[in-house]
C-alpha cells in the first residue's frame, strides 16, 4: 500500500474502501471483513450511510480474530447536516459516531456537506481533535470558493476534502485549490458510479490494454497519480482485489492528459448547486 501524509503528519492509505449504499447490517459487516482480508485498511463511512454499527462490528470481529490491529486501520466517518446547527449538536454527533463504531478514536472525521452552521460544527471538531478523539479533521463536498473562505477563517486547517472526482468530472480547479492549501483530495465515486460506460470506455480500455489492466483500474490510477485518495466500492471480492491492484503501473503524461480531457466539468450524479438538493440535505433527519 502507498500512503499520503496529511498536513498534520498523519499517514493515510491512498486506496480505501467506501460503504455508501450498503445499509444492511449483515451484508455491510461481511463486505468490510472481506475487504480487510483483501488488504484494505482505510474504510470510509458516515452517519448518513446508516451503517456505522455494521462497520464497527466488522472492525471488532477482525481485531478479535487477529486479522488486523486497530493501529493498522484508518477509519473515517462524517457528520451529517442535521448535527451541523451548533457546537453542542456537533459535539454530540462526534460522540455518537464513536459509540456506534465502538471506537475510542477516529482516524479522520469529515463534515459531510458545506451546509448548516459548519463553522460552529468545525469548532466542535477542532476540540475533539485536540482531545485526541480524532486524529485528523476534514471536509467533504466543499467547492473551491467555499473551501478557500473556510480555510482562511478557521483555526485548524482541514486535512482532507472528499469530493466527486473521476475522469468525467476531473475538478481540476478544486484539486489545485486543495493542493495550494496542503489539503489532500479524496475521491468519492472514483468510477463515476459506472456512468458513461466507464467500465468499457474505449479510451480507458485502450490504455488499460497497454498495461494489462481494466478500464476501471486505469480510472483509479489516473486519480492516484494526481495525488488523490480513492474510495472504490464493491461487494464482490474479485473486484475488490482488482480495485486495490493499481499500484504496479504508471500512466504517461500524455495518457493522463487524454483522460483528463474526458471531463464534462459538471456532475451527473448530484448537483450541489440545486436549491432542491440543498433543501433535501438540510431537512433530512437521520436520528431522533
Amino acid at each position: 500500500m502507498e500512503y499520503v501524509t496529511l498536513n498534520n503528519g498523519v499517514k493515510m492509505p491512498i486506496i480505501g474502501f467506501g460503504v455508501f449504499q450498503i445499509p444492511d447490517f449483515e451484508q455491510c459487516k461481511s463486505v468490510v471483513i472481506d475487504a480487510i482480508k483483501v488488504g484494505y485498511r482505510l474504510f470510509d463511512t458516515a452517519a448518513s450511510y446508516m451503517n456505522e454499527e455494521a462497520v464497527g462490528a466488522a472492525i471488532k470481529e477482525a481485531i478479535d480474530t487477529g486479522l488486523v490491529t486497530r493501529e493498522e486501520l484508518f477509519i473515517t466517518s462524517k457528520m451529517w447536516v442535521q448535527d451541523m446547527k451548533n457546537y453542542d449538536d456537533a459535539k454530540k454527533a462526534i460522540n455518537r459516531s464513536l459509540e456506534k463504531l465502538g471506537l475510542d478514536y477516529l482516524d479522520l472525521y469529515l463534515q459531510h456537506q458545506a451546509m448548516g452552521d459548519y463553522f460552529s460544527a468545525w469548532r466542535a471538531m477542532e476540540d475533539a481533535y485536540q482531545e485526541g478523539k480524532i486524529r485528523a479533521i476534514g471536509v467533504s463536498n466543499f467547492f473551491p470558493n467555499i473551501l478557500t473562505n473556510f480555510v482562511e477563517t478557521v483555526s485548524i486547517k482541514s486535512a482532507v476534502n472528499q469530493v466527486e472526482l473521476h475522469p468525467f468530472f476531473a475538478q481540476t480547479l478544486s484539486v489545485e485549490t486543495m493542493k495550494e492549501y496542503d489539503i489532500v483530495p479524496e475521491a468519492w465515486a472514483p468510477m463515476a458510479e459506472g456512468k458513461h460506460h466507464l467500465f468499457t470506455h474505449p479510451l480507458l480500455s485502450e490504455i488499460g490494454q497497454r498495461y494489462g489492466k481494466s478500464a476501471a483500474q486505469v480510472a483509479l490510477r489516473w486519480n492516484i497519480q494526481r495525488g488523490v485518495v480513492v474510495l472504490p466500492k464493491s461487494t464482490h471480492i474479485e473486484r475488490m482485489q482488482q480495485n486495490i491492484d493499481v499500484l504496479d503501473f504508471t500512466l504517461t503524461q500524455e495518457e493522463m492528459d487524454d483522460i483528463t480531457a474526458l471531463t464534462l466539468d459538471h456532475s451527473e450524479i448530484i448537483n450541489h448547486f440545486d436549491p432542491n438538493i440543498v433543501r433535501f440535505c438540510v431537512r433530512r433527519v437521520i436520528h431522533d
